[in-house]
C-alpha cells in the first residue's frame, strides 16, 4: 500500500516553517504497513495543487494533504478540491454547530469567515476537528483515498491517528510493519559498519537494516512486514538483543531514548547523584541533564568554568598544571571533576574541556580536542576525544560523551 503526502503553504518553501507534519505522518503511516513513496510540498496555488494531485495519483493509493484550510483568504485549499472534483460547496451543519460551540466556549462572537469553516465540497465526508474550527475531508476517486487536513500540528495529529488512519486501516487492510530502532553511541558510522558486519550479515533477507546518523548518535532501525506482527516482533527483537550482547558498550537503549533519559534513570535506581563542571560545553551538558522531568533527584549543579580564573578559584585547579599543560589536558579536567565533586558533595562528577572552535587550534591541539573525566568515589578516569571541526556539533558530541562515560562508569560498578 502506498502513500504520498503533499504540503501545502508557501511558508514551509520560503523556510519561515519547517515541514515537521510530513515526518510526523510518514512515521506513523509506516508503523501502519503503509509505505509513503513521495512528499511534495507545494505553494498556495490552485494550479499547483491540482498538477500535485494528478501525479500523486499515478503514484501512490493514499494522498495525504495539509495545510490551507484555514478562515482567511489565503487558505484556498476547500475551494480548489471542490474545483477539482467539479463540484459545488455545502452547508454542513453538524460542522456549523461544532465551531459554534468552540467560540462560545472561548467567549468569541462567531464572525462570517467562521461560518464559512461549514462550507465544504459535495462529495467529501467531512472530518470532524476536535482541536480546532477547519474540519478534514475525505474524498475517494477510482478506489483511491485523498485525505485534507490542516496543517497545524496540534489539529492534525489527533485528527490522523483518531480517525484518517483507522479508516484507512479498515479500507485497506495492509500487511503489519514491525520496526525498533537500537540506539548507540561512541563510535562513527562507517566504523560501527565494520564494527557489525558479521552480524548485518547475519540478517535474514526480509529484515532491513538502516543507519541513521546524527551527531553523537548512530541509531540502526530494523523493519520487517508480513501477516505475522508477533512472529516478526519476536524475530527483530532477537537480532537486538543479538547485538546488545556484541556491543554492550555501544548500545544505550532503544526506540529513541534519549542518553540523558538512560543516565538519569541509572542514577535514580541507584539513588546516586552527580554534578557538572563545563569549560567548552559552556551548559550544555547541564541543559541536556536537567531537560529531564525529575532530574533534581540525582543533579545537584554545575559550575560553567569557562575562564581559567574559575577553574582555579571554584575549582581548585593547579595554576601551575594550567600553565603547564593547558585548560585543555588531561591534569586539569580531572582536576576539575573532582573539584565540582568535593564543592557539591555528590557521588559521580563529570568535566568538560576542550575547543569547540572555530578559532583557539594550534598543531598540538586542533579544533575538536576534548579531554572529558568522570569521578567516582574511588578514583577518576579522563578520556582524549577528537570531534572535528564544527562548534555546534562538538560541543553536543561533547556533552553527549560525557553522559556515556558516566553512564558506562555507574554500570562497571554496579554489576
Amino acid at each position: 500500500m502506498k502513500a504520498e503526502i503533499i504540503s501545502i503553504g508557501d511558508e514551509l518553501l520560503i523556510g519561515q516553517v519547517v515541514n515537521t507534519n510530513a515526518s510526523w505522518m510518514a512515521a506513523e503511516l509506516n508503523k501502519s504497513g503503509i509505505r509513503v513513496v513521495h512528499v511534495t510540498v507545494i505553494s498556495d496555488q490552485e494550479d499547483d495543487i491540482h498538477q500535485s494531485l494528478d501525479e500523486a495519483l499515478q503514484r501512490a493509493d493514499i494522498i495525504l494533504m495539509t495545510g490551507g484550510l484555514g478562515p482567511t483568504k489565503d487558505d484556498i485549499t476547500k475551494l480548489t478540491l471542490a474545483r477539482y472534483f467539479g463540484v459545488g460547496m455545502v452547508f454542513h451543519e453538524p460542522t456549523y454547530k461544532k465551531v459554534k460551540a468552540f467560540f462560545a466556549a472561548r467567549n468569541f462572537n462567531m464572525t462570517d469567515i467562521n461560518r464559512h469553516q461549514a462550507d465544504i465540497p459535495e462529495n467529501c465526508v467531512p472530518i470532524e476537528n476536535n482541536n480546532g474550527t477547519a474540519p478534514g475531508m475525505w474524498f475517494e476517486k477510482n478506489g483511491k483515498v485523498i485525505v485534507s487536513m490542516p496543517g497545524v500540528p496540534f489539529e492534525m495529529k489527533p485528527m490522523m491517528t483518531d480517525q484518517v488512519l483507522p479508516r484507512l486501516l479498515k479500507k485497506y487492510k495492509p500487511e503489519p510493519l514491525f520496526y525498533k530502532t537500537i540506539m548507540t553511541t561512541g563510535m562513527p558510522e562507517s566504523f560501527m559498519s565494520e564494527k557489525i558486519k558479521k552480524w548485518e550479515e547475519s540478517l535474514p533477507q526480509h529484515i532491513k537494516l538502516a543507519y541513521l546518523p546524527q551527531p553523537g548518535i548512530i541509531r540502526l532501525r530494523l523493519s520487517a512486514s508480513g501477516k505475522d506482527k508477533e512472529k516478526l516482533k519476536k524475530e527483530i527483537e532477537k537480532y537486538c538483543n543479538d547485538l546488545n550482547n556484541y556491543i554492550p558498550e555501544l548500545v544505550y537503549g532503544y526506540d529513541e531514548v534519549t542518553l540523558e533519559e538512560v543516565t538519569g534513570s541509572l542514577l535514580r535506581e541507584r539513588n546516586k547523584t552527580v554534578s557538572t563542571a563545563e569549560s567548552c560545553t559552556g551548559g550544555y551538558l547541564a541543559h541536556l541533564i536537567t531537560s529531564i522531568p525529575g532530574s533534581s533527584d540525582y543533579y545537584t549543579g554545575s559550575v560553567i568554568s569557562y575562564a581559567n580564573s574559575v577553574k582555579t578559584g571554584q575549582l581548585g585547579v593547579d595554576p601551575g598544571d594550567l600553565e603547564k599543560y593547558g585548560a585543555v589536558s588531561r591534569q586539569v579536567v580531572e582536576q576539575m571533576a573532582l573539584g565540582i565533586k568535593e564543592k557539591l558533595g555528590t557521588d559521580y562528577s563529570l568535566a568538560v574541556s576542550g575547543i569547540a572552535g572555530p578559532d583557539g587550534g594550534t598543531k598540538e591541539k586542533p579544533v575538536g580536542t576534548v579531554w572529558i573525566a568522570v569521578a567516582t568515589s574511588g578514583n577518576v578516569k579522563s578520556k582524549l576525544f577528537h570531534f572535528g571541526e564544527h562548534r555546534g556539533r562538538n560541543i553536543r558530541r561533547s556533552a553527549l560523551a560525557a553522559l556515556n562515560m558516566l553512564r558506562l562508569e555507574i554500570l562497571k560498578e554496579t554489576t
